[in-house]
């Protein structure tokens, strides 16, 4: 069972680079995202009805959910990610830490 869920909300610079950030967010972010400490998974939402952001949810599986947040940022500060263009930084993506508390 997952501790927590990190929840990302964001968007492609453009619409014509959709794909390009698709591409970019599948096959570059998400595995190296998923290499850090207590990242287990991870799953990415669009709208039904196409408008709107985007939303990845990364489950995380471990004793201190702050110590995965920790992790993430230092990774993004020193560089650890590969980042494109292509992901929409004005306004930056929003991210949300959420632990779980109740699960049925």
């Amino acid at each position: 069972m997952p501790k927590g869920i990190l929840m990302v909300e964001g968007r492609p610079s453009s619409p014509a680079r959709a794909e390009e950030f698709s591409h970019w967010y599948d096959e570059v972010h998400m595995p190296e995202v998923l290499k850090l400490d207590g990242f287990v998974s991870g799953r990415r939402l669009r709208p039904i009805d196409d408008d709107g952001t985007l939303v990845s949810l990364y489950e995380i599986d471990g004793t201190d959910l702050k110590d995965a947040a920790r992790g993430l940022f230092t990774a993004f500060r020193n560089g650890g990610f590969t980042m494109s263009d292509a992901m929409q930084m004005d306004p930056p993506p929003v991210m949300r830490f959420l632990e779980v508390v109740t699960e049925s």
